[in-house]
């Protein structure tokens, strides 16, 4: 099978996942929209109660000494980093909000602290705010856009996070790209620049690129 079509990528891809794409004959391009930068952890002590909404989060602690009774995550790729680094995982979500929403409802009277980075979402700490749960947050990776111009148009765009759309547009416009995100966190930041959005099935890597390849699929 062959197609016109081209992608791009806003994250280097494993070697399994470019296999999907060149097997549907899609043509692509891939970079690194952003880059992280993984924290030193200062502080060593017990935690009850630990959130994680990215995997960036997890590889930071890694190496640490800190102790953590239960984790609260979004996404499975996450749950699964956690679980294979030996934390035991009580509660995931498909996103920050559905997590919030879970802790607000179970969880009133626990104390929560939050493993994030310099560029995370308002929408978990809101919910705990309203709803009075105490919340530490803790920083411990930042993203560093990389902002690159590409001099050619893509019929569809792949986005696996709402910072990795704030370098794509910080050089480039969305045009009649579609944009394929792998969640509504992602998607909302897209509903800023296109109305041409389709958000994965599961929060993966691998789903975004099926839904690009059935979306095109269906064109040729």
């Amino acid at each position: 099978m062959s197609s016109n079509y081209s992608i791009l990528s806003t994250k280097k891809l494993a070697t399994a996942q470019k296999e999907l794409l060149l097997n549907s004959g899609i043509g692509f391009v891939e970079y690194n929209a952003i880059e992280i930068e993984l924290l030193d952890i200062e502080f060593n002590r017990d935690i009850a109660c630990a959130i994680f909404t990215s995997k960036n989060a997890v590889k930071a602690i890694h190496n640490s000494d800190l102790n953590i009774e239960n984790c609260f995550c979004v996404g499975a790729n996450t749950k699964k980093f956690l679980e294979k680094n030996r934390q035991k995982v009580v509660e995931m979500a498909q996103n920050a909000s559905e997590l919030g929403k879970i802790i607000a409802k179970n969880y009133k009277n626990e104390q929560f602290y939050f493993f994030c980075g310099n560029l995370r979402r308002d929408e978990l700490p809101l919910i705990l705010k309203e709803n009075k749960i105490k919340m530490e947050e803790v920083m411990v990776y930042k993203t560093h856009i990389k902002s690159k111009k590409f001099d050619r148009k893509f019929d569809g765009i792949l986005f696996f996070s709402p910072s990795g759309i704030q370098s794509y547009i910080s050089n480039n416009i969305m045009d009649t790209s579609t944009a394929f995100c792998i969640g509504n966190t992602t998607a909302s930041e897209a509903k800023n620049y296109t109305n041409n959005i389709i958000v994965a099935n599961k929060p993966t890597v691998e789903n975004v690129i099926v839904q690009a390849v059935k979306y095109f699929d269906k064109r040729i």
